[in-house]
C-alpha cells in the first residue's frame, strides 16, 4: 500500500485504495547503488518527456522523536527550505522554480520526503541542491524562529481552525496508548518553542543522513551521467553514527471500545470510526485496501450508495485510511445530513459493515472493486515523481525496491472471502475508537 499520510483536513481528504491492473502494469525498471557513506541510489529511466524528479526520502517522521520534543520532524520539512551554506536563505525555492521546477515535501509518522521535479537538462542542479540539503542546511536561530511562526500558523489554519480539523489529532491519542503513533506530526507548539538550537542541530545530525536516506532519480536521464553527478556531489557527506531511535513496542489489541464527544466549531455532527490496521508489509494489508475502497472509497461505495444517496442519512461518507509502518488506523468519517441524529447515522454505518462481515461481497462488487483500485495505482504510477516515491518507499518499507513490481500478485491473491475475512477480523467494535463530533453549541444544552 503507497498511500501518503496527508490527513490535516477531514472534509478535503479522500483516499482510495491501490492495486495493479494485470493488463495495463508494465513492470518498472531500475538501476541501485549504494554510496560508502550508506545512502541508497535508485534510478529510473523514462525518456517519454524532458524531465527528472530528484527526492530524498529520510526515514524519519513523528514516531522517532523524543516524548518531550514531539513536532521535530515536521518542523524539518520547513526548516531545511531556509537555505545552506552555499544557498542563501529563501532562495532554495528561488533556484528550483527560476528552471522552471516544482518542489515540495511532506511528513509523516514514518518519513519525511523531499522531491523536485525539474527539465532534464537542469538534473545535475537538483542533485546538487538535494546534497546541499543533506550536508550543509542552514540550521541558526534565524530560520528556526521564522519556521516556528510557519508552523504556528499552518496549526492555526490546518487543524484549531478548520472545521473538524482536529479528527487527526484526536483520533491518535485515543487509538494509541502505547505506540509514539500517538502524538501526530504537527506536533506540540510549547515543545517547538522550549527547544534549544542545539536540539535542532543534533536531530539534523542523527536523521538527514546517507545512511537513513534514499535518494531516487526518475526520468529522462542518463544512467552513466547521473551515476557519476550523485558519486560527486553526495559522497563526500559523512556517515552518521549517531543511534538512531527505531520505536520497538507494538500497540497492544483493545478489548474495549473507546467513546468520546468532541465539540468543534461546525454545523454537522459527524462520526469518526477508527480501527487499528497491521504493519504495513502484512499480508493482510491488500484485503484491508480492498475493504477501505468498497466500503467507503469514493462516491460508487457500499456507504456512500446507501447513506448519502439512498437514505440520505449522510451528506458525505469517507474512507480516511492511514498507512503507517507499524500499523496503521481504517478509519470511517460520516458527516450527518440536515435533521439526522449522530446516533442515527453511527447506527446505520455499523449495519452496512455488519452486513459486510456476515454476508462479504459480490461477485459483481468485487470485479467493480479490482478495476477500481487498479485505475488507482496505475495513475498514481503514471507520472516520474509518482515512480520516484513508490521506488523509495518499496526500498524502505519492504527492504526491497522490486517491490513495486511485486503488488500485482499480491493484489491478484485478494479473494471475496479476504475481503470477507479482514472485515471480521480488523473490524471488530470491541477495539475501536468512536468520536461523535458535534456543534460547540450542543454543549450548553
Amino acid at each position: 500500500m503507497k498511500k501518503k499520510y496527508i490527513f490535516a483536513v477531514a472534509m478535503s481528504v479522500s483516499l482510495t485504495g491501490t492495486a495493479l491492473n494485470s493488463l495495463a502494469q508494465t513492470a518498472v525498471k531500475f538501476k541501485e547503488f549504494q554510496l560508502d557513506n550508506g545512502l541508497d541510489v535508485i534510478m529510473h529511466q523514462d525518456k517519454s518527456t524532458p524531465i527528472a524528479s530528484v527526492s530524498v526520502f529520510y526515514h524519519v517522521g513523528a514516531k522517532n522523536e523524543n516524548p518531550e520534543r514531539t513536532g521535530f520532524a515536521h518542523f524539518f520539512e520547513h526548516l531545511l527550505f531556509e537555505g545552506s551554506e552555499n544557498i542563501g536563505r529563501g532562495e532554495y525555492m528561488k533556484k528550483i522554480q527560476s528552471i522552471g521546477g516544482t518542489l515540495n515535501a511532506f511528513t509523516s509518522s514514518d518519513q519525511t520526503y523531499y522531491y523536485e521535479v525539474v527539465p532534464s537538462n537542469y538534473l545535475e542542479t537538483a542533485l546538487y541542491m538535494e546534497s546541499e540539503r543533506m550536508l550543509h542546511a542552514k540550521i541558526d536561530s534565524i530560520g528556526v524562529e521564522t519556521q516556528r511562526e510557519v508552523v504556528k500558523e499552518e496549526k492555526r489554519q490546518r487543524y484549531d481552525n478548520q472545521p473538524y480539523g482536529t479528527i487527526l489529532l484526536e483520533v491518535l491519542k485515543r487509538a494509541y496508548q502505547v505506540h509514539p503513533y500517538k502524538s501526530a506530526p504537527i506536533g506540540s507548539m510549547d515543545h517547538l518553542n522550549a527547544a534549544s538550537l542545539g536540539e535542532f542541530m543534533d536531530f539534523y545530525k542523527t536523521y538527514y543522513v546517507p545512511n537513513n536516506a534514499v535518494l531516487t532519480i526518475a526520468g529522462d536521464i542518463d544512467y552513466d551521467q547521473t551515476e557519476k553527478w550523485v558519486r560527486q556531489y553526495f559522497s563526500e557527506i559523512p556517515r552518521s553514527t549517531k543511534q538512531i531511535n527505531r520505536p520497538q513496542v507494538s500497540e497492544p489489541k483493545r478489548t474495549a471500545e473507546i467513546r468520546d464527544v468532541i465539540y468543534d466549531n461546525i454545523q454537522l455532527p459527524a462520526v469518526v470510526e477508527a480501527y487499528n490496521m497491521p504493519k504495513k508489509d502484512h499480508p493482510d494489508s491488500y484485503a484491508l485496501d480492498m475493504l477501505s475502497t468498497y466500503l467507503a472509497g469514493g462516491k460508487s461505495s457500499l456507504l456512500t450508495k446507501q447513506l448519502v444517496d439512498n437514505q440520505q442519512k449522510a451528506v458525505a461518507i469517507q474512507a480516511l485510511p492511514l498507512d503507517l509502518e507499524d500499523g496503521g488506523l481504517f478509519i470511517f468519517f460520516g458527516l450527518a445530513n440536515m435533521g439526522v441524529s449522530i446516533d442515527s447515522l453511527e447506527i446505520a454505518m455499523d449495519e452496512l459493515v455488519e452486513k459486510v462481515k456476515a454476508e462479504g461481497i459480490t461477485e459483481q462488487d468485487f470485479a467493480k472493486l479490482q478495476a477500481q483500485v487498479e485505475n488507482a495505482v496505475v495513475n498514481r504510477n503514471a507520472s516520474v515523481a509518482g515512480i520516484a516515491q513508490s521506488l523509495a518507499e518499496a526500498k524502505v518499507y519492504f527492504g526491497d525496491a522490486n517491490e513495486v513490481n511485486q503488488e500485482l500478485g499480491k493484489y491478484n491473491k485478494v479473494t471475496k472471502e479476504d475481503i470477507k475475512r479482514v472485515a471480521n477480523e480488523y473490524l471488530d467494535k470491541n477495539s475501536r475508537v468512536v468520536l461523535h463530533y458535534l456543534p460547540k453549541a450542543a454543549e450548553k444544552n
